[in-house]
């Protein structure tokens, strides 16, 4: 087995490397953080969400919302790579092979687009990040929001990365 390292091995185990650091945040946003808030809202008697909501977020956020553009862009390149130039193309339509590459594609696509254009923009009304003033409903209408499309991305990452680990089957990936 030729275990020498080349440009699509270095593409694609950078891509699983921030795509582990993407959905492990989007994991601990969703089985962590969001319930330990909402805990720590009620505790009358506690410290209260603002360790986390001015510390840990704003921070969490950035590396989650990176982590979501180098995993989709490191994502296009492994295709290229991978599948040949001007692949990336065939695989977004959905062409023969690249039907299950293809889906894990569409489904990392929407899941960035819910990241920067829906859960950031909303966050930052939340947190009140970016000098962003919101009112009291509508942090409440910006958390629903934001907490409705990671519950989404959580939904949509098992089979996006079913598809990827699919799509990879057969092509001589390294994983």
């Amino acid at each position: 087995m030729d275990m020498s390292l080349n440009m699509s091995s270095i593409i694609i185990w950078l891509h699983v490397f921030v795509g582990i650091i993407w959905i492990g945040l989007l994991y601990y946003f969703n089985f962590v953080q969001v319930p330990a808030v909402a805990e720590a809202m009620n505790d009358k008697d506690g410290p209260g969400p603002a360790a986390i909501n001015k510390y840990v977020a704003p921070r969490a956020l950035a590396w989650f919302r990176y982590g979501a553009l180098l995993t989709w862009l490191t994502g296009a390149a492994a295709i290229e790579i991978v599948y040949g130039g001007g692949s990336t193309t065939k695989v977004f339509l959905l062409n023969s092979p690249y039907e299950v590459i293809g889906v894990g594609a569409w489904l990392g696509t929407i899941m960035l687009l819910n990241v920067w254009g829906i859960i950031w923009p909303n966050q930052k009304k939340v947190l009140g990040l970016g000098g962003i003033q919101a009112s009291d409903e509508e942090k409440a209408s910006a958390k629903r929001k934001a907490l409705m499309a990671s519950r989404t991305n959580t939904l949509l990452s098992i089979p996006m990365l079913l598809c990827m680990i699919g799509g990879g089957m057969g092509h001589g990936l390294p994983f």
